[in-house]
């Protein structure tokens, strides 16, 4: 056989053997995506830790409250939490500060570390406060009064919350993102490709910089880790996973409200493991650990918290809210997906009073309600002009 010959034959059977492994891979991946239901009912994320962090976050107070709890994670670049003063006549605050000096520290409340951004501080809220979740509903948000990304035409926190009614943006499901406006979320069917696809990981190797594309194929594995824990793999895996063609849909920022039921409908201890999952996947940890948790979160803190950016809303979010399923049921992915990004004018109208709004012919905005600022950022003197 010629040489020439023989090589065309070896690259067809290369490719035709690389083609025939994709396919069986998403058709293998893919036989739920019919059913598309998940397990992710409760967190079962197993610790190697031997020691977990002291109380270092109950929120004065907050037991005899009968007011919403304004729960704000902060770092000492977002400046003075002064901000959050005007606002305590609507909400309980409950200020803490991950980073910062020892003053800082000791007039804010405590995290364990600084990692995964805004999750140690309402991880730590929650874990330290679980009994005395207010009644009225808890709001969690950052620090910085002015930021990209919050959902008002001035990016203005302050008058986002003044505005926010809370009661009506808990009333749906028990759960409800503070933006509206789908930029910079996964919620546009064109967002990408889906986050357990074949695609995305080849994405995720070609572009290790990009904290967006390594999240979104690092999300599989989270799901997993968290919510199969140490359960069967044949039984889970199925059920935990992503298929191939499988998106999950959720708003952008980590900014939300909840109420005390969707708290409550998951344990105290599902929360110490969430929080575990992430100092578990600590640099730190990782390299002072003889055996370090390799289902612990990545240890690039804006992998870690992008992720659970993505997964708020399953953790929160009902099973099922036509039925009112209780949570030894599964989650239906669109069902799911719906609930987590509603059309922006209707979620105007119900968290801001913002009604009967023009320029709504897209399910994602409004004209003239938000417009993402060039490079995600605001210019530096912005809060000085705009106070």
């Amino acid at each position: 056989m010629r040489l020439r010959t023989r090589k065309a034959l070896l690259n067809f059977a290369f490719f035709g053997g690389a083609l025939c492994f994709i396919l069986y891979v998403n058709v293998i991946q893919s036989r739920h995506v019919d059913k598309r239901r998940f397990a992710w009912t409760r967190v079962r994320y197993s610790t190697t830790a031997v020691n977990l962090p002291a109380a270092y976050g109950v929120c004065p107070g907050l037991a005899s409250s009968a007011k919403p709890a304004l729960v704000v994670s902060r770092v000492a670049a977002d400046g003075n939490a002064e901000w959050t003063d005007r606002l305590s006549e609507l909400y309980h605050l409950c200020v803490y500060t991950v980073d910062g000096s020892r003053e800082e520290r000791v007039t804010h409340l405590q995290v364990p570390a600084n990692r995964g951004h805004e999750a140690m501080a309402y991880l730590t809220f929650l874990i330290d406060n679980f009994d005395d979740i207010p009644a009225a509903g808890t709001v969690f948000v950052h620090g910085s009064r002015w930021a990209w990304h919050n959902d008002s035409p001035e990016y203005d926190n302050a008058a986002l919350l003044a505005a926010l009614n809370v009661s009506a943006a808990l009333a749906p499901s028990g759960y409800h993102n503070l933006r509206c406006d789908w930029s910079a979320s996964t919620c546009a069917p064109d967002y990408g490709p889906p986050q357990g696809s074949l695609e995305t990981s080849v994405n995720a190797r070609l572009q290790p910089w990009a904290a967006r594309a390594v999240s979104d194929a690092a999300l599989s594995h989270a799901l997993s880790a968290l919510f199969g824990g140490k359960l069967s793999r044949k039984d889970l895996d199925a059920r935990v996973l992503l298929g191939r063609r499988d998106a999950v849909r959720a708003q952008c920022c980590a900014q939300f409200v909840v109420s005390r039921e969707r708290v409550w409908q998951h344990s105290r201890d599902e929360y110490v493991a969430l929080r575990q999952w992430l100092l578990d996947g600590s640099k730190e940890r990782r390299d002072g650990d003889r055996t370090p948790n390799k289902d612990a979160a990545p240890a690039d803190d804006r992998i870690a918290g992008r992720i659970l950016s993505y997964i708020w809303h399953i953790i929160f979010l009902p099973i099922d809210v036509s039925t009112g399923q209780d949570a030894s049921n599964d989650l239906d992915l669109d069902r799911l997906n719906a609930l987590a990004c509603p059309r922006a004018d209707e979620c105007y109208c119900r968290l801001y009073g913002r009604c009967d709004l023009q320029g709504c012919d897209e399910p994602g905005t409004c004209r003239g309600q938000y417009i993402l600022p060039p490079d995600f950022s605001l210019s530096d003197d912005w809060a000085a002009t705009h106070s």
